[in-house]
């Protein structure tokens, strides 16, 4: 006997399938796979699978590969990958534009949701004022004693993501802000460690600052991202400043390989037209941060429940 989630993920999984034999359903572009690549934050998983599911459902054969986040510009580029559907500006729009320079990679459009990538604290470390003056930077000149943890050497920690997101571009920051005597970073090994140090935290009753991104299922939760000095171009140490900017708010845009529209012109048509909000990549992110379901479920959940949304991008 099937229990209730099983039956509920059979009916949306059946849900997606029988998408192949109603009117939406296409001939198939070519029998060559879409390959979609998988990152590690929820969000862009997620969205490979719906993606896929949209593609699948207008005939289309798809591939699901595990890639490097700024590698996977130069794959899309030498045809080992299809597209790129989360290109967040400030993490990975120089690899695109250096890609696209380059030859091979396409601008597919810029979704309505804006971005933003920054430290952070969930809200109710500033409604406990564990850090008066948040969310201004210079507050942090005198709080770190309530953020230290056992792996900080009784300096404040700022949990950071995994390095390979942003390399060194925070202690570089802590360093030229002047926090560095009082303040560490310390790196993630995944995006779900930054999930599990919040509810850690809160549990604990002890401060926390953490890497948070804006789409994300927090959005929902409550968070709120430091204010430093506002960023400029040319204001990071390898662009020639001094370091002690902040992130800029930036886009989300969708990349692909050249040969696309040539091979799977009706599936490059709908991905062109793909354009997801920032509360529609929360809810997202959300099926599996908040409601700890799979990622391919997750999808087709989405899918199953947003018809309205992604079934005029295949027509």
């Amino acid at each position: 006997m099937k229990t209730p989630k099983a039956l509920r993920n059979l009916a949306v999984a059946s849900c997606v399938s029988l998408l192949a034999l109603t009117g939406v359903a296409q001939a198939a572009d070519s029998k060559q796979p879409i390959v979609i690549p998988t990152h590690n934050w929820s969000s862009q998983v997620v969205m490979a699978y719906v993606i896929g599911g949209m593609f699948e459902s207008m005939g289309n054969n798809v591939e699901y590969v595990s890639a490097d986040s700024q590698a996977v510009y130069e794959s899309i580029r030498t045809g080992d990958v299809t597209i790129s559907h989360e290109v967040w500006q400030s993490t990975f729009g120089k690899s695109f534009l250096t890609a696209m320079e380059k030859g091979g990679v396409i601008d597919a459009g810029t979704h309505t949701a804006t971005t933003l990538e920054e430290m952070g604290v969930p809200n109710w470390v500033i409604e406990q004022d564990l850090c008066p003056g948040l969310p201004n930077w210079e507050a942090l000149k005198d709080c770190h004693a309530n953020f230290t943890t056992p792996d900080s050497d009784g300096k404040g920690r700022w949990l950071e993501g995994p390095q390979s997101w942003h390399g060194d571009l925070m202690p570089v920051r802590l360093e030229a802000l002047g926090l560095a005597d009082k303040w560490t970073v310390k790196f993630a090994g995944s995006a779900d460690a930054l999930w599990t140090e919040l509810a850690a935290a809160k549990k604990e009753g002890r401060g926390t600052i953490v890497f948070n991104w804006t789409p994300n299922f927090t959005d929902a939760d409550g968070f709120t991202f430091i204010e430093f000095p506002e960023y400029t171009d040319g204001c990071r140490v390898e662009d020639g400043g001094d370091g002690k900017c902040g992130s800029p708010k930036g886009w989300l845009k969708k990349a692909a390989n050249e040969k696309f529209p040539k091979t799977h012109p009706a599936a490059y048509a709908a991905f062109e037209k793909l354009d997801f909000t920032t509360e529609q990549i929360g809810q997202m992110a959300a099926l599996v941060d908040s409601d700890k379901m799979d990622h391919k479920d997750a999808a087709a959940k989405w899918l199953a429940d947003n018809e309205d949304v992604w079934m005029p991008w295949t027509k």
